[in-house]
């Protein structure tokens, strides 16, 4: 039998079903029995039942009862292995640093197949779990991203998340040119549900955002290369900020519509929206952890055919 656990709430888990973060935390659990467990409230939330239903913070701490023996999930197919130990920019006692590809979600949903949680057993090597995450990135965000080897170095790195003390730089590519090049976005955001999914929009009772840009480089006014230093960390907060200026992520249809399009020019319709780097104290004490990711092929190819290259 496993023994009762009690599990933080991670900051990019924030706003998720109790339900949903229960079943990815234990995929091995029937349905049936992960439902009679929050039904007779052995599952709590900071000491107290809840519902299935209810929305999780940041910080919050789950208690997963006994749930009895785990199925082993299926071994990964060696190539796969190979294939995400290639993504790795920093290995340490503590930290593993992957470059994520664009197009990979970070975790499952409906609809969604594979997922890079369901590939972290590829990076546990000798340690005795295996990697947690700990922040995310979009599905067609390309990146840094940060896991922990251990609940307790999870359990840093999420208050240093939490606490905004984690420096990200993004890079971005714009249809259109801001003016002026270089300032500070702060417009308040809110999550609403509409036709098609949730996504983001300015409102001036939503949540504090800010986020800093500068223009790198810009073909006249139909474009531009852009350093994003998020000051927030929002759901899709550079993307719905960006469109709210007017200068949509190039290939983001869903905040920028057609006018985050460039047609005629050979680019490709993807968003291209990069996690460049990321900076924080190491979980351990041992000074600044610095990781810096490669300019992917999407943007190497934009950046050449609108000459933004630097």
């Amino acid at each position: 039998m496993n023994g009762t656990r009690l599990e933080e709430v991670a900051i990019h888990e924030a706003g998720q079903r109790l339900d949903r973060w229960v079943a990815r935390r234990r995929p091995d659990l029937p349905q049936g029995r992960l439902q009679k467990l929050l039904r007779t409230g052995q599952v709590r939330v900071d000491g107290r039942r809840a519902r299935a239903s209810d929305r999780l913070e940041a910080g919050a701490v789950v208690r997963l009862p006994p749930c009895g023996p785990s199925r082993q999930p299926a071994p990964l197919p060696e190539w796969l292995v190979e294939k995400v130990r290639s993504w790795m920019l920093h290995i340490d006692e503590a930290v593993i640093a992957l470059d994520k590809p664009a197009g990979l979600a970070v975790q499952g949903g409906r609809g969604t197949g594979r997922h890079l949680d369901g590939m972290l057993e590829a990076l546990r090597f000798e340690a005795a779990e295996r990697p947690r995450l700990v922040h995310r990135l979009d599905r067609d965000t390309s990146g840094v991203l940060l896991l922990a080897r251990s609940g307790a170095d999870a359990a840093r790195l999420t208050a240093m998340f939490r606490a905004r003390a984690a420096e990200k730089l993004y890079w971005a590519v714009t249809a259109g040119a801001p003016d002026p090049p270089a300032g500070r976005i702060a417009l308040p955001l809110a999550k609403r549900r509409r036709a098609g999914g949730e996504r983001v929009s300015v409102d001036e009772e939503g949540r504090r955002a800010v986020t800093d840009y500068e223009t790198l480089a810009r073909a006249g006014k139909h474009a531009a290369r852009l350093a994003l230093r998020p000051l927030t960390g929002r759901t899709h907060q550079l993307r719905a900020h960006l469109a709210a200026i007017g200068c949509p992520i190039l290939g983001d249809g869903k905040y920028g519509g057609r006018e985050a399009f460039l047609d005629g020019m050979g680019l490709e319709p993807r968003l291209h929206l990069h996690a460049r780097a990321l900076t924080l104290e190491h979980p351990r004490g041992r000074g600044r952890l610095e990781v810096e990711a490669l300019t992917p092929p999407l943007l190497e190819k934009t950046f050449r055919l609108l000459g933004l290259d630097i």
